[in-house]
């Protein structure tokens, strides 16, 4: 068994996808944990604006999460409606399209990936900072932690859907068997003590009031509370992920996901009141997250609280996996209208999209390192792309309903109207209220990727013009070519690529390149007994040297000159290039090299001009390619 077998498994064939596919159950760690692990740091982010006003800030926690909860209502519903209408997924990008035209489409699909993105590196940047409040001795090692848990959470998704969500399946329901209990107590508690229940373990004392609630701090909060709505459009996406009917079965799932956030939300900003817990500053010394303090408020700080911190702590690292899940998957819709890469397209070895899961990990590895993995500094980035996505979305389904219309379409139509105003409301409040704090940064990133799919597509565009054909094949005999073939010096690969130039072409022009290497002689003074009689002798035409004396010790200029040089002068024919090299027999063999014929073949690649071939001459140090 191979390591890469260990690592990642054994390879899936394409017909055993239906394997892969996931049910309610498997579908909630697959595709909620986003949602689920945003009512951590959705309240933490609002309370976290609130810190300048002291005490006074707790008395909006509930009135800010009871609007979130209300707009995250109007969604759910708006969002059953898209899965109904569109089995196959996609979500707001392919909603959009179909219904507003392609760069709506366009536009939601960036505002989906960069949403993606920053999922992925806020959970687990806001999963290390749950951890490091267990544990502060390990606060100077965020960035550390952070990266660390990126690498493992890419190997695991490399590893297929299906094996992902059986991992991920028990911390899931752990985290919602611990915080319903403990919120089920805390609520509990706070009934019987008339609303001020005694914390067993109390939370950092809160200053007396230090100002007046404004506005625009109010909307600015509300605005950072949104950011527990992230990740509800994650199921809408992943449609075909789910077993048949996979409609049926993503419309059950997302309701299991929403109406447990919808709780989650809801108890956590009650405790938060009723103990007197608010934020800490995020990366400061001291720093304790908001579900920390409210555990250990509740419950105390025994045994039941590491183990809930510890399911808090899992579900928040692995709240990337949704991005996991359906980055891939846009990515591959939009290479397949041609607006991103092709690898895009293509599976790999676990019916996995490696293409796209590599690079939604190295781009949240950028962000983690930019931001040096502080969750609070990543949150004014995140909420614009996820609003954004939502009022295209919605909007998308008003449009569809008025050409679709059918039994129920006004209902269907109202209750999308209202989600698109709602959302729309809301992503404004977004950007208005923390355009300074980096707001402007999402929207110039949703630009600019809409102007990359854009150049993509021109590009395919432009390649399918040029090489487009139209005639019948032209089986008129071409000329031969003039065959370049650069030596060394002279021994046994040297040959193999003469011998094979010569039954390209009569006209072989041999190039030696003389460096400062003492080993290397100039062959002019041989080749008459090396080449020329040999060739008399065969009655064919002898191949003519030609050596060049760099002085500069440069290889690749002279080579490409003579080879552009002898391009130029003969328009009409092609000028093969036969570029001998050694294969080794052992991979680690190459690292004694220097690669000078793989850089040559670059170079004429990029540089040559399209009158000129490239021919691959192997030497092999054993008796046979080894099979593949």
């Amino acid at each position: 068994m191979s390591l890469t077998t260990i690592l990642f498994g054994r390879r899936l064939a394409s017909d055993e996808e239906d394997k892969e596919q996931i049910g309610p159950l498997s579908g909630i760690p697959v595709l909620g944990l986003d949602a689920l692990a945003s009512a951590s740091y959705g309240p933490e982010a609002a309370l976290t604006v609130l810190l300048p006003l002291g005490a006074l800030g707790l008395r909006y926690i509930v009135p800010i999460s009871a609007l979130v909860i209300t707009l995250l209502v109007i969604v759910y519903i708006s969002y059953r409606q898209t899965i109904e209408a569109y089995p196959n997924g996609g979500g707001a990008y392919v909603v959009a399209k179909e219904n507003l035209g392609t760069s709506a489409g366009l536009a939601a699909a960036a505002a989906l990936l960069l949403d993606y993105v920053l999922n992925v590196a806020v959970a687990i940047s806001a999963g290390v900072g749950a951890f490091i409040s267990a544990v502060p001795a390990l606060l100077p090692h965020t960035l550390s932690l952070c990266l660390g848990v990126l690498v493992l959470l890419t190997a695991a998704n490399l590893r297929g859907l299906r094996t992902a969500g059986l991992v991920f399946l028990a911390p899931t329901y752990a985290f919602l068997g611990c915080m319903f209990a403990v919120l089920a107590i805390g609520v509990g508690k706070t009934l019987l003590h008339g609303g001020h229940p005694a914390p067993v373990v109390a939370p950092p004392s809160l200053p007396g009031s230090l100002g007046v609630a404004s506005l625009g701090l109010l909307c600015h909060a509300f605005a950072s509370g949104c950011t527990a709505m992230t990740g509800v459009e994650a199921v809408s996406n992943g449609v075909p992920a789910f077993r048949k009917p996979s409609s049926v079965n993503a419309r059950r799932t997302l309701t299991y996901i929403v109406a447990s956030l919808g709780i989650l939300l809801a108890g956590i900003a009650i405790l938060a009141k009723a103990y007197g817990v608010t934020a800490t500053e995020p990366g400061q010394a001291g720093y304790q997250s908001i579900l920390s303090q409210v555990v250990g408020a509740v419950v105390g700080r025994g045994p039941f609280y590491y183990v809930t911190l510890t399911a808090v702590v899992a579900v928040l690292l692995l709240s990337a996996n949704t991005s996991f899940a359906d980055f891939p998957r846009l990515c591959q819709l939009l290479a397949i209208d041609r607006f991103l890469p092709e690898p895009f397209i293509h599976r790999g070895r676990r019916l996995a999209f490696s293409y796209g899961i590599g690079v939604l990990a190295g781009l949240a590895a950028i962000l983690l390192v930019v931001f040096h993995g502080i969750t609070d500094a990543l949150i004014p980035l995140f909420a614009v792309g996820a609003f954004l996505a939502f009022t295209m979305s919605q909007s998308g389904m008003i449009a569809h309903w008025y050409r679709v219309r059918g039994k129920g379409f006004r209902f269907h139509l109202a209750v999308n109207t209202t989600g698109a105003a709602a959302t729309a409301a809301t992503l404004v409040v977004i950007i208005v209220s923390k355009f300074t704090e980096g707001a402007w940064i999402s929207a110039l990133l949703v630009i600019g990727a809409f102007l990359i799919f854009r150049g993509v597509r021109r590009h395919y565009a432009q390649i399918d013009e040029a090489v487009r054909a139209h005639e019948p094949l032209d089986l008129t005999p071409p000329p031969p070519p003039i065959v370049v073939i650069p030596i060394r010096r002279w021994d046994l690969v040297a040959q193999n690529g003469l011998r094979f130039a010569l039954q390209l072409s009569p006209e072989v022009y041999a190039l030696q390149v003389l460096l400062d290497d003492p080993r290397v002689e100039d062959l002019s003074g041989e080749w008459r007994d090396l080449v020329e009689e040999p060739a008399r002798k065969r009655g064919v035409p002898a191949p003519r040297l030609v050596v060049v004396r760099s002085r500069y010790r440069r290889l690749f200029r002279p080579l490409l000159r003579f080879v552009t040089t002898v391009a130029h002068a003969h328009p009409d024919r092609q000028v093969a290039v036969v570029v001998p090299e050694v294969v080794e027999s052992r991979w680690y063999h190459y690292l004694l090299h220097n690669h000078t014929a793989s850089i040559l073949k670059w170079l004429l690649l990029f540089r040559g001009g399209k009158g000129v071939v490239i021919v691959n001459t192997p030497f092999y140090l054993y008796d046979s390619p080894k099979p593949a």
